[in-house]
């Protein structure tokens, strides 16, 4: 008799909630691992086509570090779609501004680029200082 491959169902997935200090880490290091955890590759069930991942609370964005000369010499582009649209900041600039935006284009340029994706990325909540308003979820601290 021949096995067959146990799959799971979107209704089997347990989500818990994640959370993440990106106090003195590197930025990569940081999203690679919660994206990581947002996809489910931690998890015996994963599932390519499912999102089988948990919710990810990042806090102390505004500490990520860059090693290197990143700082003064990574951009971070985006374009508005016309002629001569081209904008690019800093990341040493985007950083002091807006650090989770920073940290959220990192994470989320790791994950898959569809709708599978942006279902995974919306568990994503990103701040730049210690305080999170997820409490009632009753977050896991993730040590990595």
């Amino acid at each position: 008799m021949a096995q067959t491959t146990y799959t799971v169902s979107a209704r089997e997935v347990e989500r818990r909630w994640l959370l993440l200090d990106a106090a003195g880490r590197p930025l990569g290091r940081l999203a690679t691992e919660a994206a990581r955890l947002l996809r489910g590759k931690h998890k015996p069930i994963y599932t390519p086509s499912l999102d089988t991942g948990d919710h990810v609370i990042v806090i102390n964005a505004s500490q990520v570090v860059l090693t290197g000369k990143k700082k003064e010499q990574k951009f971070h582009y985006r374009h508005s779609g016309y002629p001569g649209g081209l904008k690019a900041i800093h990341y040493g600039k985007l950083l002091a501004e807006r650090p989770e935006r920073a940290v959220e284009l990192a994470i989320r340029g790791m994950l898959p680029h569809n709708r599978l994706g942006r279902a995974m990325f919306r568990k994503l909540k990103v701040y730049a200082g210690a305080e999170h308003p997820h409490g009632a979820q009753q977050p896991e601290v993730h040590a990595f």
